[in-house]
């Protein structure tokens, strides 16, 4: 299937740009907000929140976003990988769940109620929610259109 090379690109651009912003705010930028309160309500949004998470946490989460970008390239070989077939079937599984997941969440009252903060409020309704379920449907794409690098 020749649309899939193009998929698992599309998902490692989206994802490195994500992981990239995470990247930037480990390091203490503040973009796309003035001040660190205003960055933790657009970015995290948890009723309350008055301070981003730690750094060495939003590194931490920099990389797995990055790690799951390449994940799509090993898996169709546009990346040369280490990793045995079955663990390569294993991540895209896991990372599809992981990204569905969270999508459907982000529809849950119990989610909304804990992340209520504006703008993060909008932004992920409007958004962020969107986009990682979008992102959840094309790995599990991925997953299950036969596929063969070849």
């Amino acid at each position: 299937m020749k649309f899939l090379p193009p998929i698992a690109v599309l998902i490692a651009l989206v994802l490195y740009g994500a992981s990239f912003l995470h990247f930037y705010w480990a390091l203490g930028g503040r973009w796309p907000a003035r001040d660190e309160e205003t960055l933790a309500r657009t970015v995290v949004g948890t009723k309350g929140i008055r301070r981003m998470p730690p750094r060495w946490l939003t590194l931490v989460v920099s990389l797995l976003i990055l790690l799951a970008g390449m994940w799509p390239l090993f898996w169709t070989g546009q990346l040369g990988t280490p990793f045995s077939l079955p663990v390569l079937r294993a991540g895209m599984m896991v990372l599809a769940f992981v990204f569905l997941a969270r999508g459907v969440a982000g529809f849950t009252p119990a989610f909304r109620a804990r992340h209520c903060e504006e703008p993060f409020a909008t932004l992920d309704r409007n958004y962020f929610t969107p986009l990682v379920l979008i992102v959840g449907i094309l790995f599990s794409l991925l997953l299950i259109v036969p596929w063969s690098a070849q």
